[in-house]
Order: C-alpha cells, then structure tokens, then sequence
C-alpha cells in the first residue's frame, strides 16, 4: 500500500514538475510546432502554415452533442461592433483582442479576467472596414498587437505592462493596422490597411525584443525596402506596371497579415486593391497589388509573385490568405498553397516557385472573366464587365459584376485537414452595380473613383460553406446560409468543421459529409475565428461573438437584410466534460 501511495506520488510529482517545465516563455520552437500542440493555441491560424486543423480528436460528430458552454466572458457594454479575433491559449490563459484596439488576459479555465489593455486611439482614425481587431501574437514573455491607429504593442504576458509601442505609420494619411502579428525566428511580421486611402501596402519585421525595425518591404512597384536601417532594393522596376507618379499613392495594403512556411522558409503575405477603384487612370498590371508575394524571412527580398487579379477594376483584392499544403495527386506530393481569391476562383500554385497548378470557381456567378489560363496564368477578362472610363462624365456607365467587391470570401480564414485533403471555404454569393467616377489623390480622403450597391444573387441564401478538392478543384459538399459568412474556419481530426453565422450560431459540421451536427445560440452575429485546444483531459473550443465588420457598414441591399442583427461583445468558451 506504501509502495503503491509513493507511486501515486511520483506521478503527481511529475506531473507537477511537467507542467512548471512547459510554463513560461514561448520560443521560436514552440511556435513552428503550434500545428501539432494540443495544450496551447499560439499562433493565428493554429500553425504558421495557418492550416486551421488541431489534431484533437475527442470531439466528434458522435460527442459534440455533449458540448456544453463552460464560461463566456464580456468585452464590455460600450465598445462593440464587429469582434473578428482568433484567441491564443497558453499556460492556462487566453489572449484576445477586442474592437477598439483592445486586449483582453483571461483565465482559460474560468473566464476570470487577469488584465485588460486598452489602447489609447487618438481622434481621427480612419479604419476602412469597422474597429476591428484580428488577434494577437505571442514570443517569450511578450504578446503583441496592433492597433488602428498604426501602431505595435508589445505587452508583458503576465501582467499587461506596455513593454514598447512603435508607430508603424501615419493614421493621418489613412494607415491603420487590424491583422494579427506573425512571430517568425524572434521577428513580429506585420502588414498595414489602408488601401482605400492611397497608402502604400508594407510589410515589415521587427525584432521581438526591442520593437526595432530589421526590414520593410514595399507592395508598390517603385518603393525602395530597408534592410537594417539601409536602402534595400526597389520592390519592382519603376514605372513598369503603373502610369506616371501614381505608384506613390498605389495602395496593395497587406492589410490580412501572412503565413510562414517553414520548409521553405517562405513568408506568404496577399495584398489589397490598387488605388484608385477606377482602372482607367491606372494602365497596366499595377504590380504587386491583388497578388500573393513569397518573402524571405531574413531579407524582405521578394522570391516570387502571383498575381490573381491584373489590373483590378473590381476591388477584388489578393490579400486572402496563402495556406501551404502538401498536394498529393498522380502518384507525387507537390509543396502546395491554396487560395480562395475574393475574385471568386479557388486557386493551387506551387509555393516553391509561384507557378499556377490549377484555378476553379468556388461560387456559382463569375462575370468579370471567362476562366483563368493555366499555361499563363492570367484570367481570360470579359472586357463588357469592367466599369465604363467615365471620360470626364460625372458617372461611367454601371455594371453589374459578380462576385461583389466584398468578395466570394473576404478576410475570414478557410481551414485545411491533412486527414480528408479538403478546403473548408466560407464564400458568400453576391453581385453589384458598380460604376467609376472621377479622383484624384488627398491625404487622409477616401480614394476609391467608384460608386457600388451590393445585391444578393439568390433568394434563399448568401453565404455558403464550401469543401473544396485541391485536387480538381470541385466542390464536394456545402452548407448554405441565410445571411453573409463572415467567420473563420477551425477543422479537426475528430471529423469536425467549426464556423459561425450572424445569425448567431456557432455550428459544427461532419467534415466528410456536411452534415450539421451541433449549434449553439451565442446571442449576437459570429464573426471570430474559433479554436481548439486541450486542458486538463478535456478538449475545449471557444470563439469570439459580436456582429459588425464590412457587411453592415459597405453591403448596401445585403445590409438592409442584416440591419437587425444584434451587436454584441463576448467571448464564448464549451468544453466536452470528462466522462
């Protein structure tokens, strides 16, 4: 009996001494393996390669009826709108950030809150598409975010103290900044927003410790990068792409944030329209906006480019995230990336040198091109559905283009799983009239040259989740939508899909068949991005709920359908119990 009491003991014992030893700073180590972790959440997209599967597999479409809600925390009563964060989980507690550039420490365990940072915005910000804020990132004793004001936080993990705060760029002039951070080998990557106001897109690393900037790196042709506080390389060749001096005011804001791919050691970052709307004042591809750039880590050097949208008269956008995958097909595995473009066509390339492996629509109305051509690469464009030059009118003649500018799929996150080798997409199927109309450039105003009103295409439903082949490039099932998807995705090895709707819901689906198998009533639109993780023996999931974002703000006839939805600021997190 002593013997079998001391035995108990040990093990208690080491359980302790496990669970002291994986506490404390997060390494660059720690972060490439997030994918594969199962006690912690410590990067945006579950993994650098941000593939959105967890590998928990005690969830199920057998158990997830034993889901059942263990705490939810409020983001406050004042400070709303749209709440789009993925949280962290490390240690025992969650990071999340909130609307209003806020950033919230609590007890994973019991929703206790351990500190609040609230950052101080100045009068005269100008975030294009809400207050939102997209999450946070974490390395060593730090957690890092930023703000709408342009600026990076840096916060002591542990009690919420301002470690240091750089400015990124001008608020003034239409910067601002909403994607969450990416920490590669002790460096915060970060991409901008502002495209509707003719900034510049940028990404830029600096070091983890000092907030110090080690490079940037411009998405405008023409702009010179710094390495180490020096000139670099221009991005591009001068004038090559774009007309006269409209290259300074060209937009291409990176303004999702990236991925990292450590096997090839690729930095992956999408980037916006070009400025104005109006492609006629800007002959030519106007590079490097509406494309996916692959970046050296170490450098800021540009590897290599695609573009998807040439020339963008539609505000499509490239900014959508580049999830890296390995593509098994005819016998081979191809180091892949998948895209789901807001241009309407879901997209495979090589992620070790950039070239197109396949394109396919994953909506059901495309008008702006017949097909993408696989031997170049470019879209086959219906010259009929781009915006009329006005020519000095005050309006060119409307068209009606399909998908609308807010995209098949706009910011939210689509997710892999390695297990059934299939995209889980959240696309919305929407058209517009849009026309151009004529601009030029003022600091700090909008810079768009165009006029649009967003219509549903369908009565029953806009939004529709979508599980994609990357291998043909076929839908193989889906589940459709009353209201826009405005969410992220979250898979895992149990044979679940996780998303949320405005209507409120948080739903999980069979991952093979699309079949609904749970919901929860949140009590506000979900627009957050949900996780998963293990603690104490028991799986848990939760997600951000508080309605907003671009749909209510830019949606026109689609934002009278919405226009009831409740706003709301909370956290929600479920556990399934032990049995």
């Amino acid at each position: 009996m002593k013997r079998l009491i001391s035995t108990f003991a040990l093990a208690a014992g080491l359980a302790v001494w496990a669970a002291a030893a994986v506490a404390g700073p997060v390494s660059n180590d720690d972060i490439l393996k997030d994918a594969t972790s199962t006690g912690d959440v410590l990067s945006y997209g579950l993994g650098p390669q941000g593939q959105r599967f967890s590998p928990l597999a005690k969830l199920t479409p057998e158990t997830v009826a034993k889901l059942v809600p263990a705490w939810s925390f409020s983001f406050g009563g004042e400070k709303q709108r749209g709440q789009e964060a993925q949280p962290l989980v490390h240690d025992g507690v969650m990071y999340v950030t909130g609307s209003y550039s806020r950033l919230f420490a609590v007890d994973a365990r019991t929703g206790q809150k351990k500190w609040q940072y609230d950052h101080r915005l100045p009068e005269g910000i100008m975030p294009c598409c809400d207050v939102v804020n997209r999450g946070a990132a974490i390395h060593g004793n730090k957690v890092y975010f930023t703000t709408l004001d342009a600026r990076l936080v840096a916060l002591d993990k542990d009690t919420g103290k301002v470690v240091w705060n750089k400015k990124l760029a001008d608020y003034q002039a239409g910067y601002s900044n909403t994607a969450a951070p990416l920490v590669v080998e002790g460096k915060v990557i970060t991409g901008n927003s502002g495209g509707e106001f003719g900034i510049v897109g940028m990404v830029e690393a600096r070091d983890a410790e000092t907030g110090e900037l080690v490079w940037q790196r411009p998405m405008v042709e023409g702009h010179m990068g710094t390495l180490n506080g020096k000139e670099s390389t221009m991005t591009g060749k001068l004038n090559a792409s774009w007309p006269g001096d409209l290259w300074k005011t060209g937009g291409g804001a990176t303004w999702l944030g990236g991925t990292y791919d450590p096997e090839t050691r690729t930095l992956f970052f999408g980037t916006g329209n070009p400025a104005p709307w109006n492609s006629h004042l800007r002959p030519g591809d106007n590079l490097y906006t509406s494309s996916t750039v692959a970046l050296n880590p170490d450098t800021g050097e540009i590897k290599w480019h695609y573009q998807t949208t040439p020339h963008d008269g539609w505000d499509f956008d490239g900014v959508n995230e580049f999830v890296s995958f390995d593509l098994k097909k005819d016998g081979q595995t191809i180091k892949a990336g998948a895209k789901a473009d807001r241009n309407g066509f879901f997209y495979v390339i090589d992620r070790t040198n950039g070239k197109l492996l396949n394109a396919a629509p994953f909506v059901s109305k495309i008008t702006w091109a017949k097909e993408i051509d696989l031997k170049t690469g470019r879209p086959v464009y219906i010259d009929d559905n781009r915006p009329a030059d006005p020519s000095g009118a005050e309006k060119g003649k409307p068209v009606f283009a399909a998908p609308a500018f807010l995209g098949a799929k706009n910011w939210m996150p689509m997710a892999y799983s390695p297990q059934t080798e299939l995209f889980y997409v959240p696309a919305n199927e929407w058209g517009m009239d849009i026309w151009n109309e004529p601009i030029t450039y003022k600091k700090g105003a909008a810079y768009l040259g165009a006029g649009f009103t967003i219509k549903p295409l369908y009565n029953d439903y806009i939004g529709a989740l979508r599980a994609m082949d990357p291998k043909t490039g076929k839908i193989v099932w889906e589940y459709k939508n009353p209201a826009p998807l405005w969410g992220g995705v979250l898979t895992t090895a149990g044979n679940l899909v996780f998303t949320g709707t405005p209507e409120g819901f948080l739903k999980a689906f069979d991952a093979k068949t699309g079949k609904e198998v749970w919901k929860f009533q949140t009590g506000s639109g979900v627009v957050g991005c949900p996780i998963t993780w293990e603690m104490d023996g028991e799986q848990y999931v939760a997600v951000a709920s508080g309605w907003g974002g671009a749909v209510p703000l830019w949606g026109g006839d689609v934002a009278k359908l919405v226009k009831d939805i409740n706003q709301g600021g909370s956290l929600w997190v479920f556990k399934l119990p032990k049995a």
